[in-house]
């Protein structure tokens, strides 16, 4: 059997970072349920919004939730209005005062999971898999993707027997940690079951962090006497 990863956790601390940063020793159990609450929230308010990502960060007595979205117009409302009251929402889920923060994507061919929605939305409309898949890939390589693969899996076409099928253009080096994989997951809900959507997206390599050494820990140079 293939030992498989995600590609996100295999990353991290290396060309990712957590979605959620925060520290906690006691309060640790009842802070995870808070944050699986507030992104339950958001996902469920801002449904038609494109919402790819939910960024929470802690500090002693505020909480910043950053929302990445590819329609902040939606997010946002008329005159600011829908923003508040979802900074309201969230802040009746904690006893912190709440930031809350609209991040644009600028290019959603780009983010997996905004791809793996797309497909998932034209499945629930009956459109053919081949046919949204190879769009899909389609869109993504013209957008600047160096490599893009995606796999449906589940009773494809209606049929009786669930089976996987999959696709690929370009590049996708899952075992390289330098890489820039956007990975999406996501379940089409359809009259003859679930469809499971997997989206793995290559945006190119990401520079490691090389900072400069200390001059004072640099090791000494031998120096040679001069003869008398």
């Amino acid at each position: 059997m293939g030992h498989k990863v995600h590609p996100y956790g295999f990353r991290l601390g290396v060309s990712r970072t957590w979605t959620a940063k925060w520290y906690a020793d006691k309060d640790y159990t009842s802070l995870l349920k808070e944050d699986i609450a507030v992104r339950q929230l958001v996902t469920r308010r801002l449904a038609n919004a494109s919402v790819s990502q939910v960024e929470i960060e802690r500090g002693i007595n505020h909480v910043t939730v950053t929302v990445h979205t590819a329609k902040p117009g939606i997010v946002i409302g008329k005159g600011g209005a829908n923003v508040e009251v979802l900074r309201q929402q969230i802040g009746a889920l904690s006893n912190r005062k709440v930031k809350l923060e609209i991040k644009e994507i600028r290019q959603p061919e780009l983010e997996a999971y905004l791809v793996a929605m797309n497909i998932a939305q034209q499945l629930t409309r009956r459109i053919a898999f081949r046919k949204a898949m190879k769009q899909a890939i389609q869109r993504t390589m013209k957008a600047g993707a160096k490599g893009v693969k995606v796999q449906v899996s589940g009773r494809l076409g209606g049929s009786e027997m669930a089976r996987r099928e999959w696709d690929r253009e370009g590049r996708i080096p899952l075992g390289t940690l330098r890489a820039d994989i956007s990975y999406g997951q996501i379940h089409a809900h359809t009259t003859y079951g679930r469809i499971g959507v997997k989206v793995w997206v290559y945006r190119g390599e990401v520079a490691p962090d090389r900072r400069p050494r200390d001059v004072a820990s640099a090791p000494v140079q031998p120096t040679v006497a001069q003869g008398v």
